[in-house]
Formats: C-alpha cells, structure tokens, sequence
C-alpha cells in the first residue's frame, strides 16, 4: 500500500509515517495529483469558441428537479459539436446540524444527526452511533449488531426503488424519450426485450411507458415496495424516518419472535421484484447502448471509487479502532478504495488517514488550527483531515474562479473519487474478503447472486464490473444493490432466529445508568463508518469532558457534488457532465433541455439536504430550511 499523492509511505507491516525531507509535508502546493485543463484554460477555450460562432449556450438550471434537495448546475454547452464545455455543481444552501451538536452529550448525537435528512434519518443515526460507542469503548451485544443490520438492509430496500422509479427512472420514459429523442421511439416499438420473460414488458417502448411518471406501472409499483420496506424499518425501530431505538452499544428495541415473522414475510415478497428490478436495469443500458454507443459516455468518469464498507460481523465487530481493519473486512460490503479501477486497499485505517477536506471553492473560511497530527494508531493525519476540520461559514457573491457552493471539497489522496450504493459491490467483488454466504459470492470481477424461491422460483444472476462506468452503470448497479441489500438482510435475519432460539436476547451493551457512568472525562476522537442509500457515510467525532467538541459529517453527496479542488480538479458531477455527449435532438437552440446532463447528474442519485452542513464555531442557528421532498408537508 502506497498513496500516489500524500506524502505517506508504509513499512512492511503496514504502519504509515510521513516521508522526510518535506518542510512542510501537506501543503498543498508540494503534493501535486494529476490535473487537467485547468479553470483559466476552460474559461480561455469558451471565450474563443463564443467569437468564432453562436452554438455556445450557458445553462443554469436551479433548481435541479427530481432529487432530494436543492441543487443547481451551471454548464456551458457548445451546440454545434454536442458537447459539455464546462460544468459547476452548486448546493445553494446549508443547515447547522454540526453547530447544534457542539458543547451537547454524545448521546444526543444519534437524535440531531438523524435529521440531516428526511430520506435516510437512520443510517446517519447509526454512524453516530459507531462514532460515539467507538469513543466510550463500548462492544454491542451480537443481536444488537444483527438488528442494525436488518434495519439499514430494509432501508436500503425503500431508497433504492425510491430513485430507479420515481427520480431517475423517468428519465427513460415514453413521455421524456418521446420530448428529446424522438427518432429512438420508433426503435423502442421495434425492440423486444431479452429479458421479457422476467419483467412481463414485450417491447422497451412498453418499459418506457410503465415508467412513465405517476401513471406507469414500474413507477405506482416502485411506491409500493418503497412502502413495504419502510415498514420492515418500523417493525424493528417503532418509527420512520428518523429511528428512537439506536443507542450506544447496541439498539433498544424489544425483538420478538413476532417482530422477526413479520420482517420475515414481508421480506419474501421482495426477491420476485427484485429479479424484475435487475431485469428492466438489464434492458435499459442494453437498449441505449445498441441505438447509438455514445451513449456509454453519459455521465462518464474513470473508476475512482470509495466506500467505507457496510453491514458487521456479529461476532467480529468490536467498535474499536485499533481493531477496524480487521472487523472492517469482515463485512458484508467489504470497505475499499479503486483508483483507476484498481484496489489500492480494504483497510478503514488507510482509508481515514488518507481523507481531507478542502473549502477553496466552497463558502467557509479555512480553518487556522490543527489539533491532532496522528490518528490513535500514530498514523499521520493532514491538517485537512476532518479530526482538524474547522469550517467556519462565509457566504459571498458565485465565482466560478473563487467560492460557488457549499459543498466543501473530500478527496482521497488527494484524488477524486465518487461514492455509491454500486461501490459496495465494487469493492465487494474485487477484494473477495466477504463472509461466507449461501446466497452471495464474490469473484473477484463480479457478484453472484442466488435470488431465493419466490412465486418465480429461485435464480441465479450475476453483477459484472463494467468497463465504463456511466449513467446506465450507477442505475444498473443500483438493480443489484436491491438485492444485494435484501439478501443481507435474510442473512441477519437468519442470525437473528438463530440467536432468538439460542437465548441471546440481549441487544444492548448498557442500561441507561450503566452508559450515562461510561461517558469518559478525558479527549476521545472517534469516527463512525458507515453507509447510505447514496454510498460512503462517516461521522468524525472529538469529544472532551464529557461533552461534543467537534462533528464532522461526510455524506456521499459531498463527496459527489463537490467543487474543484486546490489543483482545479472537478468533483465528480462535474467530471461527469464534461464526459457526457449532447444526444438530444433540437431544431432549435432553445428548445435545448440538457436530458443528457441530467441524465448523467440523477445516476448518483442526489440527496442535497445532508450534503452540507456547518460548524459556525460561535453563534446559534436561528432559521432553518429543509427543502427536502419527504418534508413537503
């Protein structure tokens, strides 16, 4: 293990010291990754092309509809040569969850942090949770482990279908395909469809109507299986969105063996659907990708990839840090980073030291101090590392050149990298660390799947590394995320029967009076690793005193909507729409919609309310906007 940019090196067991012979080892002016054009060159190009002709068009599209949240994109277009000049993700506003938390109990962490979003309140509660019982040195109980799981796989089972059919899907419906590409509906009509047999739709124009926006039958038929999941949550959490039950070490929730029937009988239903899930997300790509092969560069961008892992042991996860590499690989979604499509490394340590975050293009000041030069290993961490993070906000007029958003700026030795529920499976199949699964095998460069016996019978199906990945890949890897997630879920609910008839009942470490006396005196620093619908979800924690002393969140979002970074390197939903040809037919220059961009954009499946989030370090928040479409009531 080596990182390319970091001035980071490893000796033969894996412990990491800076290399010599730098003044100043993080500066960002030493350690220099690769770049392209830079933002004077674009802008320089765009100029020159606007004098020779008049396709050259500015979009702003504010807000960016059918996605959690508020966003825009700024893009330049060049009309004539069907191309993307230039692209600006904006997060148009931010919230203080992290100020509410400071100076507050750990505990309270769990409660604020699960709101930053109305989508997925638990996986943020559960992050908080590892960070806080990492830092208190508390080990759930294996059935408290085995709960957590089956509540974020059911969660995973209502964002999923949430975005193929009623955000994303409508993108390749009869009533979209129809407005700006209508020479391909003659082909739809013409088309049968391979997987038929599984989905029930003959033709892909038949597809493309049932994804038609509140009237087809995939998007009423996402609605309810969304439904179905968020009722699994409930069963095991008394509440959604937002769980009550998540408690350091552990859950609260009384599981009967009723409780377990009833996830149990609801999760059978979802393995036929998911074969027909994976079946139209098949079709889809396989359709796009013969009517005009361009397609495969909407929304490309090389296999950069990062994912904390999801999903622990039972038995091997301990919520220390000393031990998180090794509990870490024992996940059902093994942690990991792919830089250029290959795996660098699958250890949580590597993986914390070599993450930063910058604000040059984002509206915070950077922060003036560094408080922690290693991780409680004696790793080194940079001084943008988030244990260091002080981001204090500073709103200003839009600068392409200067601050535009704020999003801040993640990046991982120093590179871009993108964060997705597909990742999981990335990471999962080329590390081949998994545990032992009847259902689920890791090749190496694919995922197989044993989908269980339904009213269809049982099947096996296989998820394949892509060689580009695009639009069509994110959607499709999230087909198989569905049942990768749901078949997690039946292993931990098959744990949890297990432990059930074995008389292991508890599913917490502590008693309240037991935790309240755990809380420790002195400075901990923590970070809880986990995951979201979206992909990579952390949580850094410093605590002192007994009290909050800094919160850190990263959501996957952030990771994708993020700006340029010192070097002018483009997050990755602006790489994406650079890549991404102009496919849309156009008589006319204004009746240009940018499907293609958005196309590219709603593949990572956006959730802007828990992108950004502030530490004001003085002050109080005193007005609040959720702009979230749970919370439109």
């Amino acid at each position: 293990m080596c990182f390319k940019t970091l001035p980071v090196e490893f000796d033969e067991r894996g412990q990491a010291t800076l290399r010599g012979g730098i003044p100043n080892p993080y500066d960002v002016t030493v350690a220099k990754p690769d770049v392209g054009t830079t933002e004077e060159e674009r802008t320089a190009r765009i100029e020159r092309l606007m004098a020779r002709n008049g396709h050259i068009k500015d979009l702003n599209m504010d807000p960016v509809t059918r996605i959690a949240g508020a966003m825009a994109v700024h893009v330049t277009a060049d009309l004539e040569n069907r191309a993307y000049l230039d692209s600006h993700a904006v997060a148009t506003l931010f919230r203080g969850y992290e100020v509410i938390l400071m100076g507050r109990d750990p505990r309270d962490a769990i409660f604020v942090a699960s709101r930053a979003c109305g989508v997925c309140g638990g996986v943020h509660a559960h992050a908080a949770a590892y960070a806080i019982e990492s830092a208190m040195g508390i080990t759930p109980p294996p059935l408290g482990t085995v709960v957590r799981n089956m509540t974020e796989a059911a969660e995973m089972g209502y964002d999923n279908p949430l975005h193929l059919y009623l955000l994303a899907g409508p993108d390749y419906s009869e009533s979209v395909v129809k407005t700006t590409n209508p020479e391909l509906w003659p082909k739809a009509e013409a088309w049968s469809c391979p997987n038929a047999h599984i989905h029930g739709f003959a033709t892909m124009a038949d597809l493309m109507t049932a994804l038609n926006p509140l009237t087809g039958a995939l998007y009423r038929e996402g609605l309810e299986f969304t439904r179905l999941s968020r009722e699994m949550v409930v069963l095991l959490t008394g509440k959604y969105p937002h769980p009550e039950n998540v408690v350091p070490g552990g859950v609260s929730t009384t599981l009967t063996l009723q409780a377990l029937n009833e996830y149990h009988s609801r999760l059978g239903k979802i393995f036929d659907y998911a074969q027909r899930m994976m079946a139209v997300w098949d079709d889809i790509p396989t359709f796009f990708y013969e009517a005009d092969e361009r397609y495969q560069l909407t929304g490309y961008r090389p296999s950069n990839q990062i994912d904390p892992g999801y999903w622990d042991d039972p038995y091997a996860y301990d919520a220390t840090y000393a031990n998180c590499n090794a509990w870490g690989e024992k996940r059902w979604s093994t942690p990991g980073v792919v830089i250029g499509g290959e795996l660098l490394t699958t250890r949580l340590t590597d993986i914390n030291i070599g993450w930063e975050e910058f604000v040059e293009h984002s509206y915070y000041e950077e922060s003036s101090t560094t408080r922690f030069a290693t991780d409680p290993l004696g790793n080194p961490l940079s001084p943008y590392h988030p244990w260091n993070k002080r981001t204090l906000p500073k709103p200003g007029a839009k600068n392409w050149k200067d601050k535009y958003t704020w999003a801040c700026t993640p990046r991982w030795d120093r590179q871009v990298v993108e964060a997705g529920c597909y990742s999981r499976l990335l990471m999962t199949a080329t590390a081949q660390k998994m545990p032992e699964s009847r259902f689920m095998t890791a090749t190496g460069s694919s995922m197989r799947f044993v989908v269980p016996k339904g009213e269809t019978g049982e099947r096996e199906v296989e998820w394949r590394v892509p060689e580009k990945w695009n639009a069509f890949e994110r959607n499709r890897g999230r087909a198989y995320h569905y049942l990768f997630s749901q078949l997690v879920a039946l292993e931990s609910l098959l744990q949890a029967y297990d432990l059930h008839r074995r008389g292991e009942r508890r599913v917490a470490a502590l008693d309240p009076e037991e935790l309240e006396k755990a809380i420790p005196d002195d400075e901990r620093v923590s970070v809880g690793w986990w995951g979201a619908g979206r992909g990579w979800l952390t949580h850094h924690l410093v605590m002192d005193k007994g009290k909050i002393t800094n919160y850190q969140i990263c959501t996957p979002s952030t990771i994708n909507a993020s700006p340029r970074d010192p070097w002018d390197q483009p997050g990755p939903y602006e790489e994406a729409v650079m890549n991404t040809p102009i496919l849309e037919r156009m008589s006319d220059p204004s009746d240009f919609t940018s499907i293609d961009m958005l196309r590219a954009i709603r593949s990572f499946d956006p959730c802007m309310p828990c992108t950004t989030h502030v530490h004001t370090g003085a002050g109080e928040v005193v007005r609040e906007v959720n702009t979230c479409s749970c919370g439109g009531d």
